[in-house]
């Protein structure tokens, strides 16, 4: 079975997360461990994102699944790194550009745009706080990744009333 690497963003995703269930539920999903949570820096969140795609690689190429700020840390991994990676599936994107994006987010800029050399799938929501759909369309067509607006869902996350997500297990599923 193909590993598949959980990317949380700013803050981990807590125990009633998708993300946080698909670890419990998937017999080969892992959480990357980032240095710091709360107080994230590219720098050490994409050393850490490249330590766990090498280890996951002597298996076989993982699958990504990065939510928020876990996005934009694959893109940044993806411009610096050239590991094989099978796909991603990138879940409501932040856009640390914002004039009012949180303060600690500010070193994810800027977001690179460039093609991902690797399948990949953005999920987003049209009232999501930390970013605008068209931006997130924007980021997909910039790293030539399907793209999906699930409608007025939020941030995709448990303030957004998801815990179990069968849909995105499908949206899994298809980058498999």
């Amino acid at each position: 079975m193909r590993p598949i690497l959980l990317i949380p963003g700013i803050g981990d995703s807590g125990p009633g997360h998708w993300q946080s269930l698909w670890e419990n539920n998937m017999r080969y999903a892992k959480r990357v461990q980032m240095p710091n949570w709360d107080f994230p820096h590219r720098s050490d969140w994409v050393e850490a994102l490249d330590t766990a795609i090498r280890e996951a690689s002597e298996v076989m190429p993982p699958l990504l699944v990065a939510h928020s700020l876990g996005c934009i840390a694959v893109a940044h991994w993806a411009q610096r790194y050239q590991r094989p990676v099978h796909g991603a599936l990138l879940v409501a994107p932040v856009d640390v550009e914002r004039r009012d994006a949180m303060p600690v987010m500010k070193d994810f800029a800027p977001i690179p745009l460039f093609g991902l050399p690797f399948p990949s799938h953005v999920v987003a929501s049209s009232n999501d706080p930390y970013t605008t759909l068209k931006r997130s369309q924007e980021l997909a067509d910039a790293w030539d990744s399907l793209f999906t607006d699930l409608g007025p869902r939020g941030h995709i996350n448990t303030a957004a009333g998801y815990g179990e997500w069968p849909r995105g297990e499908v949206f899994l599923q298809d980058l498999n």
